[in-house]
């Protein structure tokens, strides 16, 4: 038996001798094989990270909470001390913007609270396509393509803005010499075939949300990768490495694929 990859597809060869003195090869295709296992150990590896980081977010995110009421506190006794009002605004700033990363990690990890209600995607689409593009730029071209008759669904609205903006500014900055970004929503029917392919999902009816860019796109290496927290390949400072992992935790505590 030997093991070959190519054209994307991973074969199993077998030979074996026939009665004439010749040889039998058969080919077994294993790419759906190893595309699943490949797919359960990322999901893996996700539900391990998830979990530490949920329990380390909500460790800090009470400490943090001591020290923001701290400073507050502080506030009041200093009085008008200029010189100290300022340094307790250093104090409060870092720990707010903490908070902000906590809020993050607990969305991947899907602690945060969510509030769901019932909403039509096609018309928060229509709020949140203006912040689309004043986040992106001019040098990207926005397309939101929507389907008529779209079903309601439910989930949580500002979170949903917020991960449609983390996608949209994740496609923008694959394209630095500019681009198209294209947004389509749609009604879909899962059948039990899709089901039977993909284990946690239940066939039915579902909106579907797809964000696409003509960017340059991940190797393999970063795509194995992006969704952990903090991994990023932008420049130090100028990204945290939380837009998709924060994605990635909402999706999955709404109950979508």
């Amino acid at each position: 038996m030997e093991r070959k990859e190519t054209g994307g597809r991973s074969l199993e060869i077998f030979h074996s001798p026939d009665k004439d003195g010749g040889s039998v090869t058969t080919f077994l295709d294993r790419t759906e094989q190893r595309q699943a296992e490949e797919a359960l150990r990322q999901a893996q590896k996700l539900e391990a990270l998830g979990q530490m980081t949920g329990g380390v977010a909500h460790d800090f995110n009470n400490l943090l909470t001591v020290i923001i009421g701290a400073a507050g506190l502080l506030r009041r006794a200093v009085g008008r001390d200029v010189r100290a009002l300022q340094r307790i605004d250093m104090v409060t700033t870092a720990a707010d913007r903490g908070a902000r990363l906590i809020q993050q990690l607990l969305a991947f990890a899907r602690r945060q609270p969510l509030d769901p209600t019932i909403v039509n995607l096609g018309t928060l689409m229509t709020e949140v396509l203006p912040m689309v593009r004043r986040a992106v730029g001019e040098r990207v071209e926005v397309e939101c393509v929507t389907s008529g008759g779209l079903w309601n669904t439910t989930i949580d609205a500002t979170q949903f803005q917020t991960a449609v903006l983390n996608l949209a500014i994740n496609g923008r900055d694959a394209m630095l010499d500019g681009g198209k970004l294209t947004i389509e929503v749609t009604n879909a029917v899962l059948d039990d075939a899709y089901a039977a392919r993909h284990a946690e999902v239940e066939p039915g009816q579902y909106v579907m949300f797809a964000i696409t860019d003509t960017g340059k796109g991940m190797d393999a290496a970063t795509s194995m990768r992006a969704l952990d927290p903090f991994f990023t390949t932008k420049p130090a400072g100028q990204g945290t490495g939380l837009g998709l992992p924060q994605v990635y935790g909402f999706v999955k505590q709404s109950g979508d694929i």
